[in-house]
């Protein structure tokens, strides 16, 4: 497992903490609007950095910072993750996981061993588009359903997200997602922008009203559904 980015602080990637953010190089997926291409298709071109180097900065850090959020890529392709974990939690460190859902069992078993206190899930889209989506043919939709199912046992704190592509989403989307993750804890919607680093350019963001739509639709299913970086 290799380190490649480190944001040292960051009151945007855990919810009502301030944090740092680690970014783990690789992923299974290839979403086509994914925003962190290089780090996505050519980790092994990134920068790394040392974990003891990051530990020593959280240490220093430890009366200042609340929490750690573990990124990617994604962080679950290493079974090896538990271990950073582990070493950030005895520092005293809330820790929540960015996760694509692919690893339903890795998940599993940090929420049982108490690593990890917040989970963020991407939902691509709707089950039935979720493979072009993700830009991966050959995706476990059991692995995806795995873990909504278990995070929908309310084991540990997590929200389930989408961010919106016009040229992926509709409507119609919105409401088998609503079925699908009916009585969830929260749902974040949040715009496409491209961060000049994409997979394959080209992509719209959705406009704020296309956003509120979308909201309307999933909230007869899902109580809490908030609409994210909207201006």
């Amino acid at each position: 497992m290799q380190i490649h980015g480190f944001n040292k602080s960051t009151l945007l990637d855990y919810p009502k903490h301030l944090a740092a953010t680690i970014f783990i190089g690789g992923c299974n997926m290839r979403c086509p609007f994914c925003h962190n291409a290089s780090l996505v298709l050519r980790p092994q071109t990134q920068p790394t950095i040392n974990q003891s180097d990051i530990l020593a900065y959280l240490k220093k850090r430890k009366n200042i910072l609340e929490g750690v959020c573990i990124t990617g890529g994604e962080p679950t392709l290493y079974t090896d993750i538990s271990l950073l974990i582990a070493r950030i939690k005895e520092l005293g460190f809330k820790v929540k996981l960015d996760t694509n859902g692919t690893n339903p069992d890795i998940i599993k078993d940090l929420v049982d061993n108490k690593l990890i206190d917040y989970v963020a899930m991407d939902i691509k889209n709707s089950k039935e588009k979720y493979k072009i989506t993700s830009g991966n043919k050959a995706l476990s939709m059991d692995n995806i359903e795995g873990s909504v199912s278990f995070l929908l046992t309310d084991k540990v704190e997590y929200e389930f997200r989408t961010t919106i592509v016009n040229e992926l989403h509709t409507k119609e989307d919105m409401d088998s997602i609503g079925i699908w993750l009916k009585g969830a804890r929260a749902y974040y919607l949040q715009a496409y922008k491209d961060s000049g680093d994409i997979i394959s350019p080209g992509f719209s963001g959705p406009s704020k009203e296309t956003l509120i739509q979308y909201k309307d639709i999933l909230s007869p299913y899902i109580e809490n559904v908030y609409l994210r970086g909207i201006d």
